[in-house]
């Protein structure tokens, strides 16, 4: 990873507090569970958005991003690419500083949407791998 986008990575989690996870699940063997439950063992707090479930992490769940009434720093997504550009919108309009697209998923128009709002944009990278990737996590 280069210098610069390493720096930019430190600067997100250090700034981060909240998460908005679009997608967030109960179910424990998928990455839209057990991500959002590393990170928010390391002291983030989740928030999780999911139309299906009235909690999850121990966090009420939000039906929308246009729901939530807590601040949020980045929304973190766990949904198929085609969707991202509307959740980038959403995520504007939320006043998130950070739209993450966890791996795989790909939107050249949610960046374009996030960029030009000033969002920091992160596609194709998984949040929880990253942070220990950068040696930030504790514990095991």
């Amino acid at each position: 990873m280069d210098a610069s986008l390493e720096r930019t990575l430190r600067d997100i989690y250090a700034s981060t507090r909240t998460i908005a996870v679009v997608g967030a699940t109960p179910n424990p063997d998928k990455p839209a569970n057990f991500i959002p439950r590393y990170l928010q063992s390391q002291g983030y707090r989740i928030v999780p958005v999911t139309p299906a479930h009235a909690e999850v992490f121990g966090e009420k769940a939000y039906d929308s991003l246009a729901d939530i009434d807590v601040g949020i720093d980045v929304v973190e997504v766990f949904r198929p690419a085609d969707e991202a550009p509307g959740i980038a919108e959403d995520a504007v309009t939320l006043g998130a500083q950070v739209l993450w697209l966890q791996l795989g998923i790909v939107s050249p128009e949610a960046e374009a949407i996030g960029r030009q709002a000033g969002l920091t944009v992160i596609m194709d990278r998984c949040m929880g791998a990253t942070h220990r990737e950068l040696g930030l996590g504790t514990g095991p």
